[in-house]
């Protein structure tokens, strides 16, 4: 497996980055640095990063977390903080530190992002309130966020200036709270619409068993965080149940990663794998019908298909003249899988083919859902029967999708003449449609 440094986008990805432009443009992504990461000697290239970005139209508004060097004035002035995440108590040492923190970085973000060439301007435009007492415990000077001024925001967004937004935060009364990173950031994310909230940490992404997770869909990581066996580093954590909450705010993706490799930030945004974990909405992965300008891509499957065998070769002009046959499985506006829904006469029978995955998504399920969503569309258009013919997936057909045995004898006398020019000698599996009692949505 590719090292994050080997994985990481290369100039010549230019095409691709291109290609996301359309996509992105006028858009807000919400980024969250950690402190660590500020101190770390690869956050000049995360400026340069967010440059690019803005050079695309994208608007991105910074935040800014402290606990890294809260820690480190803590040790200077030999003082014991009450919390370093400021998710707990904050108590009236640890502000002072606190706001001595914040600044520091904050000068530090300002000279980085003036020696890229970008405006930019700390910000009050987030107002915050007391988190108050929390099972018998009085949190003082932590606080959480209680409005969020988005007409200051888009103004400066408007007029080409990056927001920076420090976790010392100001309640009604001009008092300095300290507000956890993570979740002003996701606050931020939500109340702006953004299209993106990206979290750049100290850690390769979202581990399970010593494996990051690359795409978790919401209610796999809701399940991941209400599992009291898994234990994930209380940092991650944190990221993860605001990257939950922003998806129910409608914000789209979430994304934890490594802000420490060269080019990560590009890389996880404009590469289809990415570098981290990217959290999504439940509706991320769909099958939908084929468009016409989807021939290409089709084609390009179809090619990939047909060099193992595996698919019959198909031109792009017998696919544009079938394309009310096809199927697709996309992600994140990329097509990465592929079938088809063929008509027997009568009506009574139909078959799947053409059905491919792209490899990387092999073992990931996104076959059994293109075969599965053709029985139930099959069985709405009053077939009885769906018939898949194969030269390598057998097993698959059978195990995965409980197909069973069939022969030529349920192919019309047409599809019989036709496998046999062909010469593939293709096993004939049916699924009885009956066995179905949904209905496609």
């Amino acid at each position: 497996m590719a090292s994050q440094r080997e994985r990481a986008m290369k100039p010549t990805d230019l095409r691709g980055i291109l290609r996301y432009v359309p996509m992105f443009r006028d858009h807000i992504f919400v980024i969250a640095v950690d402190g660590s990461i500020v101190s770390h000697e690869n956050f000049n290239n995360i400026v340069t990063d967010i440059a690019v970005l803005k050079s695309l139209s994208i608007k991105v508004i910074l935040v800014h977390g402290i606990g890294h060097q809260l820690v480190t004035l803590a040790g200077e002035h030999n003082m014991t903080i009450s919390d370093i995440q400021g998710e707990g108590i904050t108590d009236a040492p640890t502000m002072s530190l606190a706001r001595e923190a914040s600044a520091l970085v904050s000068q530090t973000v300002l000279e980085h992002l003036s020696q890229a060439g970008l405006r930019c301007a700390i910000t009050n435009a987030v107002r915050a309130t007391n988190v108050g007492v929390i099972k018998g415990k009085n949190h003082l000077f932590t606080g959480k966020v209680e409005k969020v001024d988005v007409a200051i925001l888009k103004t400066m967004l408007s007029q080409d200036i990056l927001p920076l937004v420090t976790p010392i935060v100001c309640d009604r009364e001009g008092q300095s709270l300290r507000v956890n990173s993570d979740h002003l950031a996701m606050e931020l994310a939500a109340a702006m619409g953004a299209s993106k909230l990206i979290y750049l940490t100290p850690f390769p992404g979202l581990q399970i068993d010593g494996q990051v997770k690359i795409n978790l869909p919401e209610d796999e990581l809701k399940k991941i965080l209400n599992d009291k066996k898994i234990k994930l580093d209380p940092r991650i954590r944190s990221k993860a149940v605001q990257a939950a909450k922003a998806l129910d705010e409608d914000v789209p993706r979430a994304h934890i990663l490594d802000g420490r490799v060269f080019g990560g930030l590009l890389t996880e945004i404009f590469d289809k794998v990415g570098l981290g974990t990217m959290v999504h909405a439940n509706d991320y992965d769909q099958i939908r019908q084929a468009k016409k300008k989807d021939a290409q891509a089709l084609y390009n499957l179809a090619k990939h298909g047909a060099k193992t065998d595996a698919l019959v070769g198909r031109t792009r002009l017998q696919i544009e003249q079938t394309i009310q046959e096809f199927f697709v499985y996309e992600i994140d506006d990329s097509i990465i899988g592929c079938a088809a829904l063929r008509a027997y006469p009568g009506g009574k029978s139909m078959e799947v083919c053409a059905v491919y995955v792209q490899p990387f998504y092999h073992g990931r399920g996104v076959g059994k859902k293109l075969v599965e969503y053709a029985k139930l569309k099959a069985k709405s258009l009053g077939a009885k029967k769906l018939i898949a013919l194969t030269t390598q997936t057998q097993g698959f057909f059978q195990s995965a999708c409980n197909f069973v045995a069939g022969s030529q004898n349920d192919l019309p006398a047409a599809r019989r003449k036709e496998l046999k020019l062909s010469g593939r000698n293709s096993q004939v599996l049916q699924f009885n449609l009956k066995k179905l009692n949904n209905s496609v949505r």
